[in-house]
């Protein structure tokens, strides 16, 4: 299963033709997806399911549906256990980017983290997971498809906000600032927390 979130609304992408009540279900092969997605974002549907019964096969017919944008970010952590955060756009984020022609995804994610925070010599320490959610771009809607690393760093020096891309702010944050700041953050970086971290655990901090 996967979810594509429109804003914070996710859609659905199972093998289950249904999944609820309270869901509408298209075949992901037929389905105009940029219809859907109109629909949700004029607010006349919230609960959606695209399926499809071949498991192996439901992110390539998805990538299909729309042109997809390759981006990697990171979760980094200090040795301080803080998290870094961007704020940009009235809410708390994580710092990804579009990966260049010709770049890993690996490098990507370090030269994005890098460029939106003036963090220096990150470490990699394993990828988390990837991510979806639709963007408009120049009036058209795309995919963006994230690839998302833990990265540890032990610099101290300063963070510099990337203002030409509209990061008003970067920030270590510690547990219980981390928590506050997902509050007011996206459901896409949520899902890179596990869930007794977002439930206030600090037994599950990430490190």
């Amino acid at each position: 299963m996967y979810k594509v979130f429109v804003n914070d609304i996710p859609i659905i992408v199972s093998t289950q033709k249904e999944i609820g009540e309270k869901y509408t279900s298209f075949p992901l092969k037929t389905v105009r997806l940029k219809k859907v997605i109109k629909k949700i974002l004029n607010g006349e549907l919230m609960y959606v399911n695209l399926y499809h019964a071949d498991e192996t096969k439901l992110l390539k017919l998805l990538l299909k549906k729309m042109k997809v944008v390759t981006a990697a970010g990171g979760m980094v952590v200090n040795d301080k256990e803080e998290i870094l955060f961007i704020y940009r756009n009235h809410r708390w984020d994580l710092p990804k980017g579009k990966t260049e022609k010709n770049e890993s995804i690996e490098d990507s994610a370090i030269r994005e983290v890098e460029e939106e925070t003036g963090v220096q010599d990150l470490e990699i320490k394993r990828f988390i997971t990837r991510t979806y959610h639709v963007f408009k771009r120049k009036g058209k809607l795309k995919l963006k498809e994230t690839y998302w690393y833990e990265m540890y760093t032990e610099y101290d020096g300063d963070l510099v906000p990337e203002l030409s891309e509209g990061i008003k702010k970067a920030k270590w944050k510690n547990f219980e600032k981390s928590q506050k700041a997902l509050k007011k953050s996206y459901a896409n970086i949520k899902m890179l927390f596990p869930e007794k971290y977002l439930a206030g655990k600090s037994e599950d901090r990430v490190a």
